[in-house]
């Protein structure tokens, strides 16, 4: 019998991928749109999913909600958008200003930031407050960050750290729970670290350097990361109000934050191979497994990935909400946009950035996953 929880089914997996991702964007294009509502821009249509329109229908504010045929990503599209990346029409700047009332384009720019990063910041919202309601449910869950044990033959154990040892920080940066010192060695490269420690009553350093090993998670995904070979105490389990739920789930949201900046810096300065940030297929494959552990573990994936997402669209690309962002932020230093041929090429050349990184990860995702060979074995 195999050590390892079954892969879930193809068609389960899918499906919890879409009604993740169908979430997601209704929540990340719910705060553009919201937030276009507070400041009176028209809003021509609100689409989950791209391509054709399967099915759909119009309110009373002459808004076209729809889902469309392919179940990932969606838009609001503002009157005056020239597509769904919200960039905007040039001939709208012939209209005359009795005409130019509620067009998202000639909003103050201020409003158009506001509307912009509302996305995100609903991502970032979204995700608190289910980290926020775990708190409250289920209590907050930490161990002390004390050393139980020393593994034999460790990267700890060599370097001399010691039972009953407790960790005040990790390369300078105070940590208060031992979940704290497993995000910052887990996602390191594997370089020296050094440790305050207080042990019998004085501080002092200790610098160690983890050992790089391979790991396997409850499905066998293979993982490979630093390990310094110390054993965590028993977790400790806090009944929390709810201003405590909330501040909690505010760091937990930050660290998360945190690690995910960490882990693409190592990416762009290659400290970390680009094949380990995971594309959609690998994305879809772990959804389907934490779906498969239950309704909890579901949820609890989907506050990471919403963190993942807003985290994501503020990068200064041209395409996503970052880019936008950056626009408008040498529109305010410049006291004038962009020329619109200068826009036009940063957009293309976004989403041609971001195609071929997409088409790079889905790549390496089929390699990890095994399609390929599936696909070999068939066709052989």
């Amino acid at each position: 019998m195999s050590e390892f929880l079954p892969q879930p089914g193809l068609i389960f997996t899918l499906a919890s991928f879409i009604a993740m991702i169908a979430v997601l964007v209704v929540v990340h294009e719910g705060g553009h749109y919201l937030a276009g509502r507070v400041f009176g821009a028209r809003i021509e249509a609100f689409g989950v999913g791209f391509g054709r329109e399967l099915i759909g229908w119009s309110d009373r504010r002459g808004v076209r909600w729809k889902i469309n045929a392919i179940p990932l990503g969606g838009y609001v599209k503002f009157v005056g958008d020239m597509n769904e990346a919200s960039q905007i029409d040039p001939a709208l700047q012939s209209l005359p200003e009795s005409e130019r009332r509620g067009l998202f384009a000639f909003l103050p720019l201020w409003q158009r930031a506001i509307i912009v990063a509302a996305g995100p910041a609903i991502n970032f919202l979204f995700a608190i407050l289910i980290l926020a309601g775990f708190n409250l449910a289920l209590g907050h869950q930490a161990s002390p960050p004390v050393v139980e044990r020393v593994m034999p033959g460790s990267a700890a154990e060599r370097d001399g750290l010691a039972v009953g040892d407790r960790v005040l920080a990790v390369d300078g940066k105070p940590v208060s729970r031992f979940e704290d010192i497993t995000a910052q060695i887990v996602t390191g490269t594997g370089d020296k670290v050094e440790l305050r420690v207080l042990r019998a009553g004085s501080e002092r350093r200790i610098v160690v350097k983890p050992t790089m090993v391979e790991s396997r998670d409850r499905f066998g995904n293979v993982s490979r990361h630093p390990r310094l070979g110390i054993v965590r105490p028993a977790e400790v389990v806090e009944e929390v109000g709810l201003i405590d739920a909330v501040r909690w789930a505010v760091i937990d949201t930050w660290g998360i934050t945190q690690t995910i900046g960490r882990t693409l810096r190592q990416v762009v300065t290659g400290d970390r191979d680009i094949t380990e940030m995971g594309g959609p297929v690998k994305t879809a494959q772990i959804a389907g497994q934490q779906a498969s552990l239950g309704l909890l573990s579901a949820v609890a994936f989907m506050a990471f990935f919403s963190i993942n997402l807003g985290f994501i669209n503020l990068l200064p690309i041209p395409m996503l909400d970052g880019g936008h962002l950056l626009l408008y932020g040498i529109e305010a230093v410049r006291r004038q946009p962009l020329a619109e041929k200068v826009q036009q090429w940063a957009f293309m050349s976004g989403f041609a950035a971001l195609m071929s990184l997409m088409a790079v990860l889905t790549w390496h995702d089929m390699l990890s996953v095994g399609l390929w060979n599936r696909l070999a074995n068939l066709l052989g």
